[in-house]
């Protein structure tokens, strides 16, 4: 159901400034919290996406490489296919980024603003606390998505240059000049996938940490 109103309003608030986009969401019970769980859940699942989308492409420049037979315009295409995906797999992950990073600082100076709104200093005290807290996980998980993403155009700069090669020298000679690059782009797919890997399983850590220390707002 969450879901459901977060791309309803969305869609009704799309030419508007992100500002009038938090306002209706909290007038529909959704507040900025609540938001930046969601975008971090989207970013983790994109990343997750990302990382069997990358995968796969490693596995096709394999087959085109490695593996006698086929028609040579018919592993260009497939090469190239999984090269556009993974384009749009890596699109997809920084948008997400973009998207948590948005929310959150809407959030954290929220947040901010509020303080000076207490008038019980002890409560305010915590509250201060759990925000500092709160901004601290953020920063962590920031650090590790933003790491990830780093790793992914040296895969793609790797993936560009043998699809477009590929392109005008379709021939067994240039299928054997692609070879020498499987080990550079195997072992930079391995870094993608692994920081990838942290990113997602600190997106899991922030969640739960942000859901067990947030006092609803």
């Amino acid at each position: 159901m969450r879901r459901f109103f977060l791309l309803a309003i969305a869609l009704l608030t799309l030419a508007g400034c992100q500002s009038a986009y938090y306002s209706a969401m909290e007038k529909v019970g959704l507040h900025k919290r609540d938001i930046l769980v969601d975008r971090v859940e989207d970013a983790r699942d994109s990343q997750q996406e990302a990382k069997e989308q990358f995968k796969d492409a490693l596995e096709r420049y394999r087959s085109v490489v490695q593996v006698e037979g086929g028609e040579l315009e018919e592993r260009y295409e497939a090469l190239n296919n999984e090269f556009e995906a993974s384009e749009n797999s890596a699109r997809e992950v920084r948008e997400r980024i973009e998207a948590v990073e948005d929310v959150a600082e809407a959030l954290f100076e929220e947040w901010k603003q509020e303080l000076g709104e207490y008038s019980n200093a002890s409560l305010k005290a915590a509250s201060q606390r759990n925000l500092e807290r709160t901004q601290k996980d953020y920063r962590v998980l920031l650090q590790r998505m933003k790491a990830a993403e780093k790793r992914i155009d040296p895969v793609l700069d790797v993936l560009r240059d043998q699809v477009l090669f590929l392109k005008h020298n379709l021939n067994a000679r240039a299928i054997g000049a692609l070879q020498g690059e499987y080990r550079t782009l195997e072992g930079n797919v391995d870094q993608l996938l692994a920081e990838m890997q942290r990113a997602i399983d600190e997106a899991d850590v922030f969640i739960r940490q942000l859901q067990r220390n947030q006092q609803p707002r």
